[in-house]
């Protein structure tokens, strides 16, 4: 199935100062994001943001942060996004029906998350290289288990390119210059 961006919603999950310096890959997981994040805005597609405890874990990181631009960033206790009241209700008001998730752990909130998608009936892709773990082993694992759920586990370029759907578009041509 191809991911559309009049029925994506990005979700960018608890990419914050504390965490993100004990993650495997980080400055891959941060570029990568940056580029959905301006994708994104390119091509219409809504972005919601979290952080988890964010009295413990920090803030979102400023490369995100200022990458997110006016998106909203939402507070959460629960691992499982869609646990929480105000991430579900903001994410259901958007009336999309495919989940495009990044973030931190993969193994954790990012898993669980999907697994709350998954039930809802919406279709879910993990972005893997924008996705991180504190290890590899935890990082395979959840891409393993999310894929044998249905889950489709896809890299930035992929949602990049079905987003635009085409070249030759004025889209395309403002997202050249940050995929070169």
């Amino acid at each position: 199935m191809l991911i559309r961006a009049q029925d994506s919603a990005l979700i960018v999950i608890d990419m914050q100062e504390r965490l993100v310096p004990a993650m495997q890959a980080p400055a891959r997981t941060i570029r990568n994001t940056r580029l959905l994040l301006g994708a994104a805005k390119i091509t219409a597609v809504p972005v919601l943001l979290t952080e988890q405890y964010p009295e413990g874990l920090g803030q979102t990181i400023p490369e995100i942060k200022t990458a997110a631009g006016d998106n909203p960033i939402l507070p959460k206790m629960h691992f499982s996004c869609m646990e929480d009241a105000d991430f579900a209700a903001a994410f259901r008001a958007f009336g999309r029906r495919q989940a495009i998730l990044t973030g931190m752990e993969a193994h954790i909130c990012v898993v669980q998350t999907a697994a709350s998608l998954v039930e809802e009936g919406f279709d879910v892709f993990v972005v893997s290289d924008a996705t991180a773990s504190r290890t590899l082993e935890s990082e395979q694992a959840c891409l393993a288990r999310l894929s044998a759920a249905g889950v489709s586990v896809v890299t930035t370029e992929m949602v990049v390119f079905e987003w635009l759907g085409r070249a030759g578009t004025d889209a395309f041509r403002e997202m050249l210059p940050l995929i070169k």
